[in-house]
This record gives structure tokens, sequence and C-alpha cells, in this order.
């Protein structure tokens, strides 16, 4: 068993191509704790933030924590805010941004790939 408070997990500026004021905290990994099949991210993303147009080949599970986001998927844009969950396909272009005057936190699930 593994577990850890999020408040000593240090927290690591998203340094990529088209990221804003966005930060990771890798809460659980493989090599963090051995968990074979999920990670479990902690995403804080500042008021004006965002996390640009990408994809990946691995689904996304999301779910807001604190403030107010737009997430989009190509060409449809949602506005979320805490306690929704996103459920996002593999392949699916995706972009999240902070509308609000507060930050934006939110878990995001992804598999492993081994």
């Amino acid at each position: 068993m593994y577990i850890k408070k999020v408040k000593d997990v240090k927290a690591e500026l998203v340094n990529q191509e088209g990221v804003k004021d966005t930060y990771i905290k890798v809460l659980i990994n493989k090599e963090i704790c051995g968990a074979e099949n999920f990670a479990m991210r902690l995403f804080t993303v500042k008021p004006g933030g965002e996390i640009g147009l990408h994809s990946h080949n691995w689904e996304h599970e999301i779910f807001i924590l604190k403030g107010r986001g737009v997430v989009k998927n190509g060409d449809e844009s949602y506005q979320v805010e805490e306690n929704t969950a996103i459920y996002i396909p593999p392949n699916e272009p995706h972009y999240y941004k902070n509308i609000g005057a507060t930050d934006l936190v939110f878990l995001c699930l992804i598999p492993i790939k081994n």
C-alpha cells in the first residue's frame, strides 16, 4: 500500500509548447509506488493558463476539483467546473483553459503503457 499527502508532492511546472501557467503533481505511477495499470496526476492551471490543443494514443479520465475552465475537443468547447467528470477518448484532440479568477485544479488518470 502507498499513501501520500498531496501537499508533500512537489509541483513541477509543465514546460511544453502550448502550455502556459500549468503545474503537475504526479501522485501515483509505476516509478513512485509500483502501480502497474494507471497513473494519477494533479494539475493546477493558474488563471489565464492553458494546455494547448494536443492528443495522445491513450484515454484520459479527468475530475475537476476546483475552479472553472473550458475544455475543447476539436471544434466544440464546453465550460466545466468543480465536481465535473470528463472522459477523453484516445487520439481525440483536446485543450484546457482556466477561465476563472482562481486556480483550475483537476485530477487526470491515464493508463500506464508497459
